[in-house]
């Protein structure tokens, strides 16, 4: 993929897992096995409390990431446990226990201290908002935009607290996620990674540079911005946006909206950015099956 001019290899991954490890209905194999028999790349351990020995799992072709999730055990805001999806730790990360910390800020602080990294899981289905994550969240990589087992109670969704932290100036970007606890949340929303290989650390410094994008289902081939000019190519599409601060943003679909009885399918999007100032701008693209995509932002 032509990723702001430099060509990188495309990985799907799901970065948040659960297994009997945890509370999850399958075991660590089981698990794998069905994200190898859908044609993922990478796969990543993220247990309640716990982190796995993914280097002693059998990954049937697919990378293993280590990570954890955490609850700390003080519940702040409103008594609401956070959910702090951690990639990269050590597989003997030694914080699993909520006794190791009092407040999510201590838990991040441990993640980051071992060389991992924080996305704030699933906000909207923990009855989080946007201030809330800002005022007691420092030094995360950001959010999930989309998580398939929050679906069942019409939470699956993070955009508007997305683009509030976006436009409160948190340069947050955003994954989409199975957090896979059974059957009924596989194969729902993953994450794009894109690196030069898919090793371990190659994923996660990709992931750390913001170097992915989230979907369910679309696939972007390009995303590009020079001289101001933005330029992306995808996967056909009904609506594509751009959306940026406030009211602002552009849509390239607009006679879609229009005419929904007959949609035209898009898959391409250029549009002069050069005048707008002091905001972000980020891809949002949705196929004829109401299946989004969507870009991680671009800071003007």
């Amino acid at each position: 993929m032509n990723f702001f001019g430099r060509e990188l290899n495309v990985y799907k991954a799901n970065l948040h897992t659960h297994s009997t490890v945890s509370d999850g209905k399958y075991t660590p194999q089981e698990v794998i096995e069905h994200y190898a028999a859908q044609g993922y790349d990478v796969l990543a351990f993220t247990d309640h409390r716990k982190t796995n020995p993914v280097s002693t799992y059998d990954g049937k072709g697919m990378t293993l990431l280590s990570g954890i999730e955490l609850h700390p055990h003080i519940m702040e805001p409103r008594e609401i446990h956070w959910h702090l999806l951690s990639l990269g730790v050590p597989e003997d990360f030694p914080y699993g226990d909520d006794s190791n910390f009092k407040t999510a800020q201590e838990a991040v602080d441990a993640v980051n201290a071992a060389g991992g990294m924080v996305f704030c899981a699933h906000p909207y289905w923990c009855g989080l908002t946007s201030l809330d994550v800002k005022n007691n969240l420092k030094n995360i990589l950001g959010i999930e935009v989309f998580n398939s087992s929050c679906r069942y109670i019409g939470r699956e969704f993070n955009m508007q607290s997305w683009d509030e932290l976006l436009e409160a100036g948190c340069r947050y970007n955003a994954l989409a996620v199975d957090d896979v606890h059974s059957q009924s949340d596989l194969f729902g929303g993953y994450t794009c990674i894109l690196a030069e290989n898919k090793e371990p650390q190659s994923l996660l410094n990709a992931i750390r540079k913001g170097d992915f994008y989230a979907s369910m289902g679309p696939e972007f081939k390009k995303i590009t911005f020079e001289n101001g000019i933005l330029e992306a190519e995808f996967s056909p599409c009904v609506k594509v946006n751009v959306l940026a601060n406030a009211s602002s943003g552009y849509c390239a679909s607009w006679d879609n909206y229009l005419h929904p009885e007959n949609p035209e399918e898009y898959t391409s999007l250029k549009k002069d950015f050069s005048q707008w100032k002091n905001c972000y701008i980020r891809i949002q693209i949705q196929d004829k099956n109401g299946k989004y995509a969507w870009s991680n932002p671009i800071w003007l």
